[in-house]
């Protein structure tokens, strides 16, 4: 790695461990308080050694007492050492004493951290969706929803373990090293610097596995979310899998990535039993250092019996952290790796609005003045595209696949953003650049080429574009997408719950409902985009005639392939190779000799007659 890729790398991971603690406002007393909680559990567990070494080097030996003043104050109030050795009683209540603090402290830090982390959690999960929500459709176009889900889920876990589980220990850890080589240095110096000779080499063997750790939890969650993507478009497009047969095909696509999944972490399990394996036989090597050389002095006389019991016992909560440090190196590997991840997300721009945006009257003039326009590194879909549409008309947009009919839909209520060298869109002379996009959106109901319908009533579908819709307001749009009849044929009517995407309804109920939400709106435009494809001829012909009755001074845009959808249109559009190829009114192109035309012989069943 370069030095100007590493110092890229540490900038990101600044940055990303900054979203961290914008994302523990509101939580982080509560981690504090974990934490103070934490280090009076490590101070309860400094004192028990002290109790031991007292009963057994004073009370029961008799030996000359060193301790603090304070100490033996309170010992000299009791009766000194000897009415304690009398009284052994009283230093197992101590013991007791000590016991129940740090079950209390523990408890209580147990308590504040799950309250921090599942207020973390949510706080994390409301603004990577609310941020998601508002991220521009370009974005979600190029990412995954499963893969996006993955990171809002198990990333946001890892994260939330880490700081319950190990940040809270930070103190905890650093109380216990201060303390223990404290306290074991007034023992034995010797023998503590022999106990902590070892530890830098642990150290630096944690370190060196750091960054080994990091890729390898890198590629496991980028393979996770590879994973969680496919699962999530098998089972949405499960009907189409159905429908072709291609159940052994997606089953063996699966299980080809999920055992490639599965691999890397058989790869990370390997190297985890390697690094917790050489971590925990340097460990207990110098346990069993220290062990050998404490015995050694103790016969010696240089150490009594009570120091090396203490002695010992400080050496194993000094080995504790030692050892927390390599486990909590790879619970940090993972949190790095997600929250690198979440913070791709919460990076990303999201759509914005300026100050200076306005509000027009939307029933004007839409002009395309010379617009071109190409998806990010693909062909340019869109050649100078230039014409108007008048207010109150009724536009057709005809054209082959790829011509670009649905992508002028999108650059008109601005799902992408067109770019000020591609041309430009005005309403009523205003650039649609200047005009604030939530008024934009508002002001256009949209039925899309795929209507897509969510898990809940047809009544909740259909009213999800304006809140309090009565029900006679539902059945009224309902009314004029022919629907109504259909609804009251099902046995709940409009509290009928439709299955995801709306699977249980057939493709022209989905589009019936679909146009039905666009019309609870009555806004001043109004786009179909090829949304009466699955409709039968009558069907079709009965919404055009509803639509022309209840919103006749709407500006109406339909995308279609079937004449008789835009026949009755003031204007029809036809585009071929991304540009326009003819323009005018349906009965002049009838007869223009050119596409559309060649369409009407075609559907008409002219061509088969002159056969």
């Amino acid at each position: 790695m370069t030095e100007n890729q590493n110092t890229e790398t540490q900038k990101k991971q600044r940055t990303d461990w900054k979203l961290l603690m914008r994302f523990l406002k509101g939580s982080l007393h509560l981690f504090v308080m974990g934490v103070i909680l934490s280090a009076v559990v490590s101070l309860m567990d400094m004192l028990t050694p002290q109790v031991i070494r007292m009963a057994i080097d004073n009370a029961i030996s008799g030996l000359e007492p060193e301790y603090p003043g304070f100490v033996m104050t309170l010992v000299n109030r009791l009766g000194g050492f000897s009415w304690l050795g009398e009284h052994l009683w009283v230093m197992a209540l101590w013991l007791v004493a000590i016991a129940l603090v740090r079950a209390a402290a523990q408890y209580g830090m147990g308590v504040l951290n799950n309250k921090g982390s599942e207020k973390l959690v949510k706080t994390m999960r409301d603004r990577v969706f609310r941020h998601i929500e508002h991220l521009p459709f370009s974005w979600h176009m190029k990412n995954h929803t499963g893969d996006i889900i993955q990171r809002c889920t198990s990333d946001v876990d890892k994260i939330r373990n880490f700081v319950a589980e190990q940040l809270s220990n930070i103190i905890r850890i650093v109380v216990l090293l201060v303390l223990s080589v404290y306290f074991m240095m007034t023992m034995n110096i010797w023998l503590t610097l022999i106990a902590v000779a070892v530890i830098p080499l642990i150290l630096g063997y944690v370190v060196l596995y750091g960054k080994k750790l990091h890729k390898g939890f890198e590629d496991c969650d980028e393979t996770e979310g590879q994973v969680s993507a496919m699962v999530q478009e098998n089972l949405t497009g499960v009907r189409v899998v159905r429908a072709f047969a291609r159940e052994r095909y997606e089953k063996e696509r699966f299980e080809t990535h999920n055992a490639y999944y599965c691999g890397l972490w058989v790869k990370m399990g390997t190297v985890l039993a390697r690094f917790f394996t050489v971590q925990d036989i340097l460990s207990m090597l110098q346990v069993l250092l220290v062990v050998t050389v404490g015995s050694v002095f103790c016969v010696r006389g240089s150490m009594t019996a009570g120091d090396l019991v203490a002695f010992i016992s400080y050496n194993a909560l000094l080995a504790w952290p030692v050892r927390r440090l390599g486990r909590m190196l790879v619970e940090m590997s993972k949190a790095d790796v997600s929250i690198g991840r979440i913070g791709y997300i919460m990076n990303s721009e999201i759509e914005t609005e300026s100050p200076q945006d306005v509000e027009v009257p939307m029933d004007q003039t839409i002009s395309f003045e010379h617009v071109s326009f190409a998806y990010e590194n693909c062909p340019e879909v869109l050649h100078d595209i230039s014409f108007e549409i008048e207010p109150g008309t009724t536009v057709g947009i005809l054209g082959g696949t790829g011509t670009g009919k649905s992508t002028l839909m999108l650059l008109l209520d601005k799902m992408y953003d067109l770019p000020k060298e591609c041309g430009t869109i005005r309403i009523g002379g205003t650039d649609i650049r200047e005009i604030r996009t939530s008024y934009l959106r508002k002001q256009i109901s949209m039925v899309l080429q795929e209507p897509f319908l969510f898990s809940r009533t047809i009544r909740e579908n259909i009213g999800i574009s304006k809140e309090g819709m009565t029900l006679e307001d539902i059945r009224e749009a309902a009314r004029a997408a022919c629907l109504d009849e259909n609804v009251w044929g099902f046995s709940k009517g409009y509290e009928t719950f439709v299955g995801e995407r709306g699977v249980t309804l057939s493709g022209g109920q989905k589009q019936r409902a679909a146009i039905a939400r666009a019309l609870t709106a009555k806004t001043p435009i109004m786009i179909f985009d090829d949304s009466l494809s699955a409709v039968d001829t009558e069907t079709d012909a009965r919404i055009r005639e509803s639509l022309q009755e209840r919103f006749g001074s709407a500006t109406i845009l339909i995308i279609s392939h079937r004449l008789t959808t835009i026949s009755k249109a003031d204007k029809v559009v036809i585009l071929s190779g991304g540009r326009i190829s003819e323009i005018g009114t349906p009965q002049e192109l009838r007869h223009s000799g050119g596409l559309y035309q060649k369409i009407y012989e075609i559907q008409s069943g002219k061509e088969a007659a002159c056969e």
